[in-house]
């Protein structure tokens, strides 16, 4: 609710997580299909390695044939068409052996690393099972720090937008940033003892400690735009030094 008091970890709203839990159960299941996609082609991979011996050995046995019929012919005891005939069946043989040996390089490629961290193809998956989990967390909304709720813009069945403000988080730890003249900050420096006075409290004098320097400072509003820290001028809080 508007203006309720929350302690840091506390619960401020959440996102319906039911399409955030689809993708990361999507997820789930591609990394797990990407597992057995690599158990296929182990099994495929072992069986073109089994039909790789066989085919080893049929070329060995044609190629004895081969050089049998050469010799025979040397002595007109066979005939050229029966010899053509053998070479032929040796050259098939031996083109078979080549086609699963680049067959079985083919598997391996797609199967890659054996070890998982670091086959790229379940990486991939597992980047992706990561992220829609990272995602799925992000559908709760955690105060990081005590302070109270304020201008709360939600309500049941509200539509967030990826990157707007839904509420106000306002800090109980209140921070001032002020810039001072380089000749009053000679003797200042992180964890220096400060008394801060307001105009609307006259006689209260807050005890504070400065907790960080800036090298320079840009004349306007504050803002974290990666520029420097630009302190807002005002005469409201601090008075000129």
């Amino acid at each position: 609710h508007n203006n309720s008091q929350v302690k840091k970890r506390d619960l401020l709203f959440e996102l319906d997580a039911t399409p955030f839990r689809n993708k990361a159960e999507a997820a789930q299941i591609a990394l797990e299909q990407a597992r057995l996609s690599n158990d296929q082609l182990d099994a495929q991979i072992a069986a073109a390695q089994a039909s790789l011996k066989t085919a080893v050995l049929t070329a060995r046995n044609d190629k004895v044939t081969f050089d049998r019929y050469q010799k025979l012919s040397t002595l007109q005891n066979v005939s050229q068409a029966d010899l053509d005939k053998v070479r032929t069946t040796w050259q098939s043989s031996e083109q078979s052996v080549s086609s699963i040996q680049a067959n079985i390089h083919n598997l391996r490629i797609q199967r890659g690393e054996r070890d998982e961290h670091r086959n790229v193809t379940l990486q991939k998956y597992r980047n992706a099972l990561d992220e829609a989990e990272l995602n799925l967390g992000w559908t709760k909304v955690y105060a990081e720090a005590d302070g109270t709720v304020s201008n709360l813009q939600l309500s049941p069945g509200f539509y967030a937008s990826s990157g707007s403000a839904a509420l106000a988080l306002v800090n109980t730890r209140i921070d001032i940033v002020a810039d001072f003249r380089e000749k009053s900050l000679r003797h200042t420096h992180q964890g220096t003892d400060a008394a801060v006075v307001f105009d609307a409290f006259p006689g209260h004098v807050f005890r504070a400690h400065v907790t960080s320097s800036d090298a320079g400072i840009l004349a306007g509003q504050e803002a974290v735009n990666g520029q420097l820290s630009e302190p807002e001028t005002s005469n409201r809080w601090v008075r000129d030094a």
